[in-house]
């Protein structure tokens, strides 16, 4: 092959173009814009949360709502182990202490029981922590009515990074929705992008109008520079939130191609020994963002992986856990090894909403091929 098939790249064609360019012909070119306030507007009404901040990305994001929730130096965050490190970055952007939770194998999403257990533990210490982040992982959701009544019991904040569920649900309510404030991110390769961007999102306009001071900087309503507060250049460009509501737009109409290509590959590898896949609880509708395999054998997915990548095939193992990764090596966690079995057997699929069906096809054809040791036999041919 020689056209490279990408895991998970943008989707952006004409509307996207349209929108950009409708923008900067009207002159909304500084930070501030009709198209910004729109795009906020949108995701509000989504999540039927008032409080919505277009935000250069997730991290931003996340950053924002651990300061605006009172998370100070020296606190302990709870945090989803099975994550991309910018969930535990932020954390450390505070000065705060990130304590990692591992998954359960239901959702591959935070443990409501580990959760229990670390916060009993917190309890005994006299140190509970000052919030827990819990990511929706892959496109879905976590089990939160088992795991917010926890920490309101005590007190504890729940933020939501929902930086990969865009468009899932949990018991039919919009993800992010759950605690007390979400996240969304449109980086290059989640389900709908602004080529880089995020959002913060809450119940109230209390916080997010709190998120907005100090994303731009913490400036003063008067006619100089005054500020009382350290503030940050975190605000999403206008140009950027003209891409978004186009992206938006389309976005049910994306997510449903992703979930068509996971059936495909459903499909086309039932009959392949040793292959799985993700699990999708009855309690949240996915949103398609990635389709993710375990493979019984560790060598089997090292050399599926590989021959992908012979063929020009991006693939990827799913993340590794935030507990073991170098950066980390001295926070706490509460574990119990599934999140980095499943670090060791999983393997990412491409799943973009612009792949083809023959593309599809094709993937599957090596990946069959290579478990059968070059037999080329199964349901992909």
């Amino acid at each position: 092959m020689t056209d490279r098939i990408y895991l998970s790249p943008p989707d952006v064609g004409a509307a996207e173009r349209d929108a950009l360019l409708a923008a900067f012909d009207g002159g909304w070119i500084a930070p501030v814009g009709p198209d910004l306030d729109g795009f906020e507007a949108d995701i509000a009404s989504w999540t039927g949360w008032p409080g919505a901040v277009a935000l250069t990305s997730g991290t931003a994001a996340l950053h924002l709502a651990m300061l605006v929730n009172g998370v100070q130096p020296r606190d302990d965050v709870f945090v989803s182990t099975f994550t991309f490190a910018a969930t535990a970055n932020a954390v450390k952007y505070c000065g705060a202490n990130p304590v990692f939770i591992d998954s359960d194998t239901t959702s591959w999403n935070m443990s409501p029981e580990l959760l229990a257990t670390a916060l009993d533990d917190a309890k005994l210490r006299g140190k509970l922590p000052k919030a827990v982040i819990v990511v929706d992982l892959y496109g879905q959701c976590a089990d939160y009515d088992a795991i917010v009544p926890q920490c309101r019991e005590l007190g504890i904040t729940v933020i939501q990074d929902s930086a990969e569920s865009l468009m899932a649900t949990y018991k039919g309510q919009p993800s992010g929705t759950q605690g007390d404030c979400g996240v969304f991110s449109f980086n290059g390769n989640k389900i709908m992008t602004t080529s880089g961007g995020g959002m913060f999102v809450s119940p109230t306009t209390e916080l997010s109008d709190r998120v907005r001071y100090l994303s731009t900087q913490a400036r003063q309503p008067v006619t100089h520079y005054e500020h009382t507060d350290i503030g940050y250049n975190y605000r999403l460009s206008n140009l950027l939130a003209a891409v978004g509501r186009a992206q938006f737009a389309r976005l049910p109409a994306m997510s449903a191609r992703r979930i068509e290509i996971n059936s495909l590959y459903r499909t086309m590898l039932a009959d392949v020994p040793g292959v799985s896949f993700m699990p999708v609880p009855e309690w949240s509708k996915w949103n398609g963002w990635l389709t993710c395999v375990l493979f019984d054998e560790p060598a089997v997915r090292d050399r599926v992986m590989e021959a992908l990548a012979a063929e020009n095939i991006e693939s990827r193992p799913l993340w590794k856990p935030m507990h073991v990764q170098p950066a980390f090596r001295n926070a706490k966690s509460v574990s119990d090894g599934t999140s980095l079995r499943l670090f060791r057997h999983g393997l990412c699929l491409p799943s973009g909403s612009i792949l083809t069906d023959d593309q599809a096809l094709a993937t599957c054809t090596i990946a069959t091929s290579t478990i059968h040791g070059g037999s080329r036999s199964g349901r992909c041919l």
